[in-house]
């Protein structure tokens, strides 16, 4: 088998498995969860940034990278993702249309609060938009629960 056999091979199974995961167990690709993927990707980047080149990380006692850490952190986001399908499933088995949405939402005023946390560490300032437009997500986020929750 030649090189580029193989890689065919291999870039088909992966299409075809991350096309099963988003389609089928995650409820598709939609803006809000392409959203949390994009803020869970700068999320992880920052963190990176900040102990490789910053050295001011929290997870290690001198600050610097740690491969235990970034391996937990990519553990976290890939649970996170776990919890999204949970609740697209409760969706599913509910017949509700809102679950999913907010628990996303919910994940990504987190992400956003750690890259503006983060973006602080490296000596930026910290943008008063920002802060308010996660506040008001997460004010979306709860009225979507509220209002479907009344339609129920």
């Amino acid at each position: 088998m030649n090189w580029n056999t193989l890689k065919i091979i291999i870039l088909t199974g992966t299409g075809g498995t991350c096309s099963f995961i988003i389609n089928d167990l995650l409820g598709g690709w939609t803006e809000d969860l392409a959203t949390l993927l994009i803020f869970m990707g700068i999320d992880f980047v920052m963190g990176l940034m900040i102990a490789s080149v910053w050295q001011r990380s929290g997870k290690s006692e001198s600050g610097a990278l740690n491969s235990v850490s970034a391996w937990k952190g990519l553990c976290r986001k890939g649970c996170t993702l776990l919890v999204v399908m949970v609740a697209y499933r409760l969706d599913v088995t509910l017949g509700m249309n809102y679950i999913k949405t907010a628990v996303i939402i919910a994940f990504i005023v987190n992400e956003g609060i750690s890259i503006v946390e983060n973006y602080g560490i490296m000596g930026g300032p910290m943008p008063n938009i920002l802060r308010e437009a996660l506040e008001l997500l997460q004010q979306k986020a709860n009225e979507t629960v509220k209002k479907e929750r009344g339609s129920v």
